[in-house]
């Protein structure tokens, strides 16, 4: 068999030479391969082709006057020859953030709507990372605060910012020496810093939903109680530069997560987080003391008078920056010259920059967010940053009223006592048999209601299970605008109720919840939610049908009733007057609605438990010191509770 083969093989051989033309010599050479090139398949220097891009990318490190340098991503939209300049300074990767599509050809495929927008109306973008993160050079701080003594090197936001903008004026031939400054949370507080002592270009300038007082209403803090939830925002930013450090529970249910742990030290030390300074200092700091009063924006913007033209807005249910934008316009209105304009939109925090047609189960009937860059953002940007634009006709404030869902002007903000308003507020009174009563004091007769707040079962912030806010598939965005009926069923929350109203009730500014309360314990966390119970049959949305919105809800934490910056124990058993502020509202209940109001002692696990016991330590209170309590609710006369409501007549 092996002799036939190879005569298979000679005859097959055969053939084809006898086939091939006869000049044809048979190669049985092997090809070389070619050498592998010095330096490997990657050049020293690429230009890539950009036909068809209708944009300019530059990348740049812009230097400081410390000698660092900053990251800075430029994107020149190639119809704007002398344009200006919108500049977001971010921890959270400029590349990133002006790359949203994967760097395409179009440059709104790059860039959030807002951004888009401002685009398409001929303004360069720049983002920048601040110093220490991502592309940057330098040390990060969390909310590095201004130079002084919490900050005692040369540099601070303002003096980057400072120097960034005398950079880019001098180094983009495309601007018109025009520069305003924008971004949405710790981009927001950025925006804000360079407003202190601002550079002569800086024109403009548009803080969305801006940390600004970190201890009374916005990120870490909310009147003394800890937002544990923000444990893994802390974890992820400062643990690495780029902060990609992936934050693990070994639990769905951060209910669980925090249960398991206890307080909040507890949970950072088996994280590891006592290797993180700023965690460290958390820790070290929970009452407001001058570490936080110092570097809280609003105070440091009322030094001064603010001399550059400012469109603060807020969201008015902004889940993480609710307090910043509306205490930051009230502490420069009075001395802003006209600089100083308010907007309070129906969204969650950062939504003002994209859709806002609706916030979980609440539909506006219109893209509110669309509207606000349209009639305000851009017209108040271009008055100030575009050469020849006429002036823009913005309101000191502009307002979403919700109820009525409709966009309105005001002349300030708050209203109550500024128009329309003999008394300013209006009580609404708690009284017996979980009623409410709208500006009647309750009858003479003693009375309070009462609870057991047991911290082994806290009552949850949003039904359960509670996602942790970044976990895929959460719905934190959300949050404040949940049905509350899951706590109202709920024997550890009182329920006060109106009658159904026959009158619209309009209220625009801060409600004050002032309540008598007493409780068995050395200390106690009281919440407040104001609440808009929609009819029981809503025939246009069955599902809607007894709804209740809240509209607007806070914490306070009873050791800092008299002094923020000093803790006292509660005495147990008397009865203590409290007052709550709640965030801002421009709303309307309307007939047919009823207004309610519920108490509770615990808001897990997005505040930590309090231990109901005075402890010198409440970030690391022990198992021990967690204790049930009686709370009681008063609404004896000389001892009547009540709600603050800044109604409009």
């Amino acid at each position: 068999m092996r002799m036939k083969s190879i005569e298979a093989l000679c005859a097959a051989l055969l053939i084809g030479t006898a086939l091939a033309p006869a000049t044809a010599q048979l190669d049985l050479k092997v090809a070389t391969v070619a050498a592998i090139p010095p330096g490997g398949d990657v050049p020293k220097a690429f230009m890539p082709v950009r036909t068809g891009y209708d944009y300019v990318k530059r990348t740049v490190m812009i230097p400081m006057r410390d000698g660092v340098k900053l990251h800075t991503v430029i994107l020149v939209p190639n119809a704007v020859k002398r344009g200006p300049i919108m500049l977001d300074r971010t921890p959270y990767n400029a590349d990133s953030m002006l790359a949203r599509g994967g760097g395409g050809p179009l440059i709104e495929q790059n860039l959030s709507p807002a951004y888009a927008e401002l685009a398409r109306a001929g303004y360069i973008i720049v983002g920048q990372d601040v110093r220490g993160k991502d592309g940057s050079q330098g040390d990060y701080v969390m909310n590095r605060p201004l130079r002084g003594p919490l900050n005692t090197t040369r540099v601070d936001h303002a003096t980057d910012a400072y120097d960034t903008i005398d950079w880019l004026v001098k180094h983009i031939p495309e601007s018109n020496g025009r520069v305003g400054t924008i971004g949405t949370s710790y981009d927001g507080f950025t925006a804000l810093m360079s407003l202190i002592n601002p550079h002569p270009a800086l024109k403009a300038s548009v803080p969305i939903n801006p940390m600004v007082d970190v201890w009374k209403g916005d990120d870490w803090f909310h009147n003394g109680a800890f937002r544990q939830e923000m444990m893994s925002y802390v974890y992820k930013q400062t643990a690495t530069k780029g902060s990609d450090a992936a934050w693990f529970t070994t639990r769905y249910d951060d209910y669980d997560s925090f249960m398991a742990h206890g307080s909040p030290a507890a949970y950072g030390r088996a994280m590891g987080m006592t290797a993180l300074p700023f965690w460290n200092r958390l820790m070290q700091h929970p009452a407001y003391d001058a570490f936080w009063s110092e570097q809280a924006v609003d105070k440091l913007l009322a030094r001064a008078p603010l001399t550059v033209p400012t469109l603060f807005v807020d969201s008015l249910w902004d889940q993480e920056d609710i307090y910043g934008a509306p205490a930051a316009y009230a502490a420069t209105k009075a001395h802003g010259g006209g600089n100083a304009h308010l907007v309070l939109g129906p969204w969650h925090h950062g939504q003002g920059n994209g859709d806002g047609s609706r916030l979980g189960a609440i539909d506006w009937g219109s893209d509110t967010g669309r509207a606000f860059r349209q009639d305000v953002l851009i017209p108040f940007l271009d008055s100030h940053l575009k050469e020849g634009a006429p002036r823009a006709d913005i309101a000191p404030v502009t307002a979403f009223e919700t109820g009525t869902n409709r966009w309105v002007r005001h002349a300030d903000w708050p209203l109550a006592c500024a128009t329309g308003c003999a008394t300013g507020m209006t009580p609404l009174y708690l009284t017996a048999n979980s009623g409410l009563s709208l500006g009647i004091a309750p009858a003479a007769s003693a009375g309070y209601d009462e609870y057991v707040s047991d911290p082994a079962k806290p009552v949850t912030y949003r039904q359960r299970p509670n996602m942790s806010p970044w976990a895929p598939g959460s719905t934190w965005r959300q949050w404040l605008v949940d049905d509350q009926r899951f706590a109202a069923g709920r024997p550890d929350v009182l329920t006060y109720s109106t009658p159904v109203l026959t009158a619209p009730v309009k209220i625009a500014g801060q409600a004050v919840a002032h309540l008598f309360a007493s409780t068995s314990g050395t200390d106690a966390d009281w919440v407040v939610k104001l609440i808009d119970v929609y009819p029981d049959i809503v025939p246009a949305k069955p599902e809607m049908g007894g709804y209740q919105l809240a509209v607007a809800m806070d914490v306070l934490r009873a050791r800092y009733r008299d002094d923020p910056s000093k803790a006292t124990p509660v005495p147990a058993g008397q009865v203590v007057p409290y007052a709550v502020t709640l965030p801002d509202a421009d709303h309307v209940f309307l007939p047919g609605h009823r207004i309610m109001v519920q108490v509770q002692s615990s808001w897990f696990p997005l505040y930590d438990r309090n231990p109901q016991t005075f402890v010198a330590d409440i970030m690391d209170a022990k198992p021990a010191d967690y204790v049930k309590a009686t709370q009681r609710i008063h609404h004896a006369p000389g001892q009547a509770s009540y709600i603050a409501l800044p109604v409009m007549r």
